[in-house]
C-alpha cells in the first residue's frame, strides 16, 4: 500500500495510525482527506535514492567527487548541513561549493 508524502514536510516515512496518518519525523497528523497543495514554482530536488530534498535538509555525498580545476576530492560520507536548494545544473547549495544532488543522500 502506497502512503501519501506528508504535506508539511515532504517526507516519505509516513504510517497510518487507525484514522489518520502520522509523519515521524516533523509529527504532523492528517486524515488524508486535505488537498495538497502544490506550488508550481517549488523545486523538485530528489537525491540519489530518489527521496525529496527540501531547503535546511542535511545531505550525506554518496561517492568521491573530484573538485574541476583543482586536485582537492570531495570524500565520500562528507556531511553537509542545512543544504539550500538552487535552480541549475548543480542544484544543492552546500555553502561554499555546489553539488548535483544526484551524488548526494538524505542523511
Amino acid at each position: 500500500m502506497d502512503y501519501p508524502i506528508c504535506p508539511k514536510c515532504n517526507s516519505e516515512n509516513v504510517y497510518h495510525d487507525s484514522i489518520q496518518f502520522v509523519c515521524p519525523d516533523c509529527t504532523h497528523e492528517w486524515t488524508g482527506n486535505e488537498t495538497i497543495e502544490i506550488d508550481e514554482e517549488q523545486l523538485v530536488v530528489k537525491d540519489a535514492n530518489g527521496n525529496l530534498l527540501v531547503d535546511g535538509d542535511d545531505v550525506i555525498l554518496v561517492k568521491d567527487l573530484k573538485l574541476k580545476g583543482s586536485s582537492s576530492v570531495l570524500k565520500k560520507g562528507t556531511k553537509y548541513k542545512s543544504i539550500r536548494l538552487v535552480e541549475g545544473d548543480h542544484n544543492v547549495d552546500c555553502g561554499k561549493i555546489l553539488l548535483k544532488s544526484e551524488f548526494l543522500k538524505k542523511a
